[in-house]
């Protein structure tokens, strides 16, 4: 199995709601690392998993419209906590989306959120 990486950083705004959780129950930004890994068993004509140029563009316009953004006021997360577990699905179904790659079998997203903490969304396609 071939597994493909690759990472962006940026910074994003949100606070916490439905629980106590002190001072992430006001705004407060977090510099996120995103990494996103793509798998499959076969490689294309080219001996690539896939495209990475076409990877990177896709993944630099999520991260684009992320940035620097208030996470509780954009519409995927209507209704939502703005946790880091719900980011790492909503980043990861809107790559999966994007990514059109035949021979990729499994695609996830882990998102870290400061240097300890980290969630993981895997989409098997």
């Amino acid at each position: 199995m071939y597994t493909l990486a690759v990472r962006r950083d940026f910074i994003a705004r949100h606070f916490l709601i439905g629980g106590d959780w002190g001072p992430e129950n006001l705004p407060n930004s977090h510099h996120y690392i995103l990494e996103l890994q793509l798998e499959g068993k076969e490689l294309d004509q080219h001996g690539y998993l896939v495209d990475i140029v076409d990877v990177e563009k896709h993944l630099d316009e999520i991260v684009h419209y992320y940035k620097e953004n208030m996470l509780n006021e954009l519409p995927e997360f209507k209704g939502l906590n703005p946790s880091i577990e719900h980011f790492s699905r909503i980043l990861a179904t809107s790559l999966n989306e994007r990514i059109k790659a035949k021979n990729i079998s499994g695609l996830r997203v882990v998102l870290w959120e400061n240097e300890s903490a980290w969630t993981s969304f895997y989409i098997t396609r």
